[in-house]
């Protein structure tokens, strides 16, 4: 017995000490409002909350055990408080206005400083982690559907002074240092460097988003870093410091997938490779990263919100997968934590049924499980609570603030949650706890609660979460045991938070209390060090180790292991060590494989071997025999940072290495070709899905529709450039219709076929899938699918109804998706055209869609042209007699029946799709049913319509007439040129050169009229057509003899009226003032059959004959190669230059073939070919690549462009007839590459700007003057008021038109809108438009609409040109389409400066409003093939590519994507077809 009683006395005083234990402090304060965003000063107890609904700030400095109102700053001006991170003693109050506030002395003082404007509401402030001082202020930002734009300012002395501008403008700014651990290797670099995301140079689009670093705020200095291939990157949407590490994002035009490039100093960028995986706008998530390595979640889930964990190497490079299925939500937050304080352990959370929820559009609910990584994301598994799996909720589904799992407390792990196959709702979760960092868990306490950690986790607080509660818990056993503790009140927990550092042993409930109109908002402070424990010795701790192996051992990450040193679980004291964090313990481990990654240059195969991916950089003086070996990287290297001890052999220590592998390494020297035979009839159609600038991998994608009397059609697909064929076997036994490309994204295609179903590809044919239409196609010659600008899965797709039978009720109706074709919802029944009318600049457009519609659902009636933002659950009726209507990336156009006279047409234009305001007509001037134009071009502020003025067939002609810069009046360009029956125009821009086109004019005109031949003769402008003057001829021909032509001796071209394939053009973009054609020099234009082949290098300024013949070309590698082949007859060979045309090469590829067509990647960057055609010696078809890569060794470099050893010159555009090289006011400069022979070794590679500067704005001179509206160019150059009108007072029209709203000042000449010119010869004085008395604020709403172009003009910069004819050239494919609104026959009287119609300048939609536009139009970007596709049943037109269209393809776009009625008689290629 007196045993026992030994035994069980201890025993008995433990407990009794326990019963004894008072309770903490607990003292409460009562607030209005619940506290908003409770924050701490680091190592402190000073905390502040803001009231938002008064704008007051609120401050405790004992942990909130009591609470006052900051007085230094007005009641109702606070809107966010910002802790300084790397400033214990300073926080930042950003005002409601423009007032803000800074404390120095966490919070007792507070000083006022004002900025130019208001603070962003994302992130509003960037600090700097060397200097506090340092910050820069990021001004409320204007956002439209996908992007923010804003001013960012920046101070150096904490707002002791104002601040200085920045950026302005800009998507984002960041200090470099804006983390401890980034360096850029300098320290006056680190002090000062900034990086900022802004606008392109001369275009607002996304797309041109640029890089912008400075060293001295942008004052002086500023470039763009080489991110890629030596080369700055467009297209940047967002970047994030991460550790030691800065992340940028890009998009190219064109995809949806990014690019991420990483660095580590700000100078040398790295490509993330991800390997298979796209990576797209809001679809990854930067994780809580290491010291050594990026960890990054990418969206994979289609319709559910699913990733992919990656982590990469040191430096960022290359990104291994870690674990699949992540789950994240909508705001792409992922269900990642990494247990605080200790390397190598993460916890993430899994979606377990997976393949139920991705493959289709599912309502199922989420299986989720939890999963725990103790080596980095090597390896995972399940959380245990003995042999039950556990689950916790995570970040996605967070309720307390501060990090979900853990704290600095060594180990101490807890979470809500439930054990089981998958992991329940909240409220049927339990609180669960580790502490040995998440090895074993086990129930804490039943129910959910919030909990948090104190004292180094030597206490654990937690509080009920489901409902009202009237007490807390806590435990001192780490969680095996615990103690409840009464509140003062019964209330409802809203957070629970301490200090930080977990460190201290006071903490802060927020709660509300009572319910209804008595409810109150309170803050509790709790306070332990009211229970007395004694402080903790040395015998209280122990050794912890934070991970170790199957057999307990300490298990090592990064080179060693980590332990700490804790107390004990069962130590009856307190550490209260408040504000010094447990420090971890390190010993250095033996070197395993682990702690190696791929050295640069090399990647891990499935082998997990690390092989060469690129080329080595061989020492000086070896290699200088092919066969030769030097001493080189392994293909390893120790992970930067890793502390392991190497034993033995180093695995990173060199080998021996061929020299293959260098950078040295021969080429071939020689071009290869592949050939590739089709047994079919004819190529149907083709298409480039071309790989965009972000995208990943090197596949260069055509798919081909083959057509075979026997067998039918076939889909064809290569990834190689047509080097190999294969089927696309998921479409193996369907009827193929057609091949639809999207017309935003250059990786989606749809297939059509004949029923309802639809094939489509979202990765360039790497895979296919389907959905399920609303209907069949449509009968009514309707375009098919509408697609939105930005969303990608936002469809309207236009089905027949009642079409089966007799066809009575027959009609079409308009049903959009939201999803890719999963669901679909009806929009409207009876249309004919329904269009997404969002584009990137155009203001709340995102949901806004226009249809027209039959009135009252029935045929027989007018179209009605109806609006709607909400899937027309409410619609707006703005006209109800439309004839057509187009959207462009600018304007919206429609053409109207007059109301009063229907035989008449009206036009209205819109900038926003919601407001109309009508195009004005000369006086007393209209335009018949049958009458038409055609828009030729609007990329250089101002728009070129060609009148037509003669219909009658063989004689088709018409006049150019040029706006002025805001599209509303209108002069005469240049007269009698050339049309033909289908509306094209020989009119084509140079594209990428502002102001540069060439026409046919009708020598002949008159006689033309009475039924003579035409007489063509062709004219070039260098400046935006002001002035027209003859080609020059060049003096010899192409065997080198010289012309014989007397005085009247020019070059003359055929146009787009004679091409087989109109969609080819004379130039490309990406080769800058190169053009080529076929023609004759004489006094007109000959027969196309006798035709040679010419070339000018200098933007039309002179030409040389480059061929005796008739050949077609196409430009590769943005024009360093030019191949060109016979046109249309047998041959075995092509002709290539590598210098611009200078000298030709022949290369064969061993058999005839009639090549009918070549072609190349659409952004003309590849060095390879090819050529569609069929064998001379039979029916079969062949396609022939043609690789020049051989012929390259190395990418060319922009460095020192301009100097004697560079790869490029600068090259400046002029006028013929100019003193200078000014154009337009100004002296461009362009990259070219040289042609020298040591630069024809080396390849241009990725698009760049080929824009290089604008080296100088020039005095104005006659040149950079046209005439004004209703004047007359004389034959001295003066401008002369046309005949009949007399001058009139400029405000006349005002006092004689109650209801005009606006006058003109008239001088009779005006700038062309593109000129930067400056001073000197300033004739306009001024010609702009000015408010009638009275009228003003009609005046600023009307212009307000029209303020980039009423009409038709874009106001873009000179620049961009080049720019947007990029765009279209690699966006459009298909024919060019035209808007007929009638009927394509009719007479009427010549257009000429002698006949009065054109002294009034003509704006005139037109019966046949063939507005065939001109490409840099950004029209409804490119329908690419879709207009001739669908236009006649299911005629296809051959060789729909982004190639052979896209070259603008021309100066022709599709301004309305429809066709069937609107494409009058179909074209000579659909004839053949």
């Amino acid at each position: 017995m007196s045993a026992l009683r030994r035994l069980l006395l201890p025993l008995l005083l433990l407990v009794a000490a326990a019963l004894a234990r008072p309770d903490p402090k607990v003292t409460e304060a009562t607030f209005a409002v619940q506290p908003w965003k409770l924050l701490y000063f680091d190592d402190s107890e000073v905390v502040l909350f803001t009231d938002r609904d008064h704008g007051i700030l609120h401050r405790s400095t004992a942990a909130g055990n009591a609470w006052e109102v900051v007085t230094d700053i007005p009641e109702g001006e606070v809107w966010e408080v910002f802790m300084h991170p790397y400033d214990r003693e300073t926080a930042i109050v950003v005002g409601k206005a423009m007032d803000n506030w800074i404390t120095h002395d966490q919070g007792a003082t507070w000083r006022k400083f004002t900025t130019p404007e208001t603070g962003s509401v994302s992130e509003p402030l960037i600090f700097h982690a060397g200097d506090p001082k340092r910050i820069i202020f990021n001004a409320y930002e204007l956002c439209g559907f996908f992007t923010c734009m804003g001013n960012s300012y920046y101070t150096l002395d904490a707002f002791e002074t104002p601040v200085e501008v920045l950026q302005k403008n800009r998507r984002a700014c960041l200090w470099a240092k804006n983390d401890p651990l980034f360096s850029t290797g300098s320290d006056e670099k680190d002090k000062n460097r900034v990086l900022c995301i802004v606008e392109g140079r001369y275009s607002s689009d996304q797309k041109d988003y640029r890089m912008l670093i400075s060293d001295d705020y942008f004052r002086a200095n500023e470039f763009e870093p080489k991110i890629r291939d030596g080369r700055p990157v467009s297209g940047m949407i967002n970047m994030a410091n991460v550790k030691r590490y800065i992340v940028a994002a890009a998009r190219a035009q064109g995809t949806e997938e990014l690019a991420l490039y990483v660095t580590d100093d700000t100078i040398t960028w790295h490509k993330a490779e991800f390997g298979n995986y796209r990576i797209e706008e809001d679809a990854y998530t930067v994780l809580e990263s290491t010291n050594y390595s990026v960890q990054i979640d990418v969206k994979t889930g289609k319709w559910v919100d699913m990733g992919v964990l990656y982590t990469s190497n040191s430096n960022g490079t290359y990104f291994t997968k870690n674990i699949e299925h992540t789950n994240r939500n909508a705001l792409n937050f992922v269900d990642f934590e990494k247990i605080q304080n200790i390397q190598g352990i993460v916890l993430v959370n899994t979606v377990q049924n997976w393949e139920e929820l991705e493959g289709t559009w599912s309502y199922a609910a989420k299986k989720v499980q939890s999963q725990i990584s103790f080596d980095d994301g090597r390896t995972f598994q399940r959380l245990k609570v003995g042999d039950q799996d556990l689950h916790l909720h995570s970040i996605t589904d967070q309720t307390n603030s501060g990090r979900v799992f853990s704290s600095p407390a060594p180990g101490i792990v807890m979470g809500v949650g439930n054990t089981g196959e998958h992991l329940k709702s909240y409220t049927e979760g339990d609180l669960f706890v580790s502490d040995d960092a998440g090895v074993t868990w086990k129930k804490a306490l039943e129910e959910a609660h919030k909990y948090e950690f104190g004292d180094k986790g030597s206490i654990l607080v937690a509080i009920y979460d489901e409902g009202e509660t009237d007490k807390i818990q806590y435990s001192i056993d780490h969680g095996k045991n615990w103690t409840p503790a009464p509140l003062p009140a019964r209330v409802r927990a809203q957070e629970l938070t301490t200090i930080p550092d977990s460190t201290s042993l006071k903490f802060i409930l927020v709660a509300t209390k009572g319910g209804g109109s008595n409810l109150e908002n309170a803050v509790y402070s709790i306070d332990f060090s009211a229970l007395e424990e004694r402080k903790c010795g040395d015998g209280d701790f122990e050794t912890w180790h934070a991970r170790v192996d199957g057999d307990g051992s300490p298990s090592c990450i990064m080179g060693h292991t980590q332990s700490f040193k804790r107390r004990k679980a069962d130590a009856d004291c307190f550490i209260k060590d408040k504000f010094h964090d447990p420090e971890p313990i390190f010993e250095d481990c033996d070197c395993t494989d682990a702690d190696y990654e791929c050295d640069f240059n090399f990647v891990r195969n499935d082998e997990g071997n690390c092989v060469l991916e690129g080329s080595l950089q061989a020492p000086e003086g070896a290699c200088t025999n092919p066969d030769d070996t030097f001493m080189g990287s392994s293909g390893w290297r120790k992970i930067p940072g890793n502390t392991c001890i190497v034993r033995g052999d180093a695995k990173d220590a060199p080998i021996e290495r061929p020299c293959t592998d260098t950078t040295g390494t021969t080429p071939s020297g020689e071009i290869s070709h592949e050939i590739t035979d089709f047994t079919a009839d004819s190529f149907r159609e083709w298409l480039y899905l071309e790989r965009g600038d972000s995208g990943h991998g090197d596949d260069e994608t055509i798919l081909t529709l083959t057509d075979d009397t026997h067998d039918g059609r076939r889909l064809w697909m290569t990834s190689d450039h047509g080097k190999t064929w294969n089927t696309v076997e998921a479409l193996a036994g369907e009827n193929v219709l057609s091949i639809y490309p999207h017309q935003f994204s250059n990786d989606v295609v749809y297939i059509i076929t004949d029923s309802s179903r639809v094939y489509y590809s979202k990765d360039r044919g790497d895979s296919f899938h389907y959905f399920e239409a609303p209907g069949s196609p449509t009968r009514e010659n309707l375009q098919y699918l509408s697609f939105h600008a930005r969303m990608s899965d936002w469809l309207i797709y236009t089905a027949s109804e009642h079409c089966d039978f007799n066809g009575i009720d027959c009609h079409s109706t308009a049903h959009v998706t939201r999803n890719n074709g999963e669901n679909w919802q009806a929009l409207l029944p009876f249309v004919q055209k329904c269009q997404f009318v969002y584009r990137e600049h155009r203001h709340n457009s995102e949901e806004l869609v226009l249809c027209e519609q039959f009135r009252d659902e029935n045929p027989r009636n007018p179209l009605e042209l109806i609006s709607s933002s909400d899937w027309f659950e409410h619609k707006t009726t703005h006209f109800d007699d439309v004839v057509n209507f187009a959207t462009m990336s600018e304007f919206i156009v429609v053409a109207i029946k007059d109301p009063e006279d229907r035989e008449f047409l009206r036009v209205d234009a819109s900038i926003d799709g919601q407001t109309f305001a009508q195009a004005k007509f000369p006086h007393n001037f209209n335009v018949t049913h049958q009458k038409a134009y055609t828009v030729l071009d609007s990329s250089t502020h101002s728009v070129f319509l060609h009148v037509t003025v003669n219909f009658n067939e063989g004689q088709e002609s018409g006049g150019i007439v040029k706006s002025n810069s805001n599209g509303t009046s209108y002069v005469l360009s240049i007269p009698d040129i050339n049309r033909n029956g289908a509306g094209y125009v020989d009119f084509e821009k140079m594209l990428g050169l502002e102001g540069v086109a060439v026409v046919n004019v009708i020598a002949n005109r008159e006689e033309v009229d009475n039924g003579a031949p035409k007489r063509l003769r062709t004219k070039i402008t260098h400046n935006d057509g002001a002035d027209w003057t003859y080609l020059p001829a060049p003096k010899k021909d192409a065997d080198n003899n010289n012309y014989n032509c007397g005085n009247d001796c020019s070059l003359h071209l055929h146009g787009y009226t004679e091409r087989r394939d109109s969609r080819n053009t004379y130039s490309s973009p990406s080769a800058i003032g190169v053009m080529m054609g076929v023609g004759n020099v004489g006094p007109h234009l000959e027969r196309i059959g006798d035709a040679d082949t010419f070339m000018t290098t200098d933007g039309g300024v002179t030409w040389k004959a480059v061929m005796k013949g008739r050949y077609m070309w196409e430009y590769g590698d943005q024009g360093s190669v030019v191949v060109i082949v016979k046109y249309d007859v047998p041959t075995d060979h092509v002709f290539y230059t590598l210098d611009e045309g200078n000298t030709w090469k022949q290369y064969s590829f061993g058999r005839e073939i009639k090549v009918q067509q070549i072609s190349t990647v659409p952004s003309d960057t590849s060095l390879n070919f090819l050529l569609w055609g069929k064998y001379a010696d039979g029916n079969k078809l062949a396609t022939v690549n043609l690789d020049f890569s051989g012929l390259f060794e190395r990418s060319c470099s922009l460095e020192n462009a301009g100097s004697r050893d560079a790869d490029y010159y600068l090259w400046e555009p002029r006028h013929p007839q100019g003193d200078s090289n000014c154009l337009f006011g100004h002296i461009a400069q362009y990259y070219r590459k040289k042609t020298d022979a040591p630069q024809q070794k080396c390849f241009n590679g990725r698009q760049y700007e080929r824009l290089h500067t604008i080296k100088a704005n020039c005095s104005c001179t006659r040149l950079d003057y046209e005439c004004d509206y209703n004047f007359i160019r004389q034959n001295d150059n003066s401008c002369k008021l046309a005949d009949g009108l007399d001058p009139l007072d400029p405000m006349a029209v005002c006092e004689e038109n109650p209801d005009a709203f606006e006058y003109y000042d008239i001088t009779g000449y005006r700038r062309i809108p593109i000129t930067t010119c400056s001073g000197g010869l300033e004739l306009e004085l001024t010609s702009l438009p000015k408010p009638c008395p009275g009228h003003e604020d009609e005046f600023a709403r009307k212009r307000g609409i029209s303020g980039v172009g009423l009409f038709f003009a874009i106001v873009l910069p000179f620049a961009a040109a080049g720019a947007i004819g990029y765009y279209v050239w690699r966006n459009w494919d298909g024919k060019f389409g035209q808007i007929r609104l009638g009927d394509t026959r009719g007479y009427y009287s010549a257009l000429d400066s002698d006949r009065p119609w054109i002294r009034w300048p003509v704006v005139a939609v037109s019966g046949l409003v063939a507005v065939v536009a001109a490409l840099p139009m950004l029209a409804s970007s490119a329908w690419r093939s879709v207009a001739s596709r669908f236009g006649r049943g299911y005629g296809g037109r051959t060789y729909t590519s982004r190639s052979s269209f896209a070259r603008g393809r021309g100066d022709y776009a599709v301004v309305d994507p429809d066709e069937g009625e609107l494409l009058g008689e179909e074209s000579d290629d659909e004839q053949q077809a």
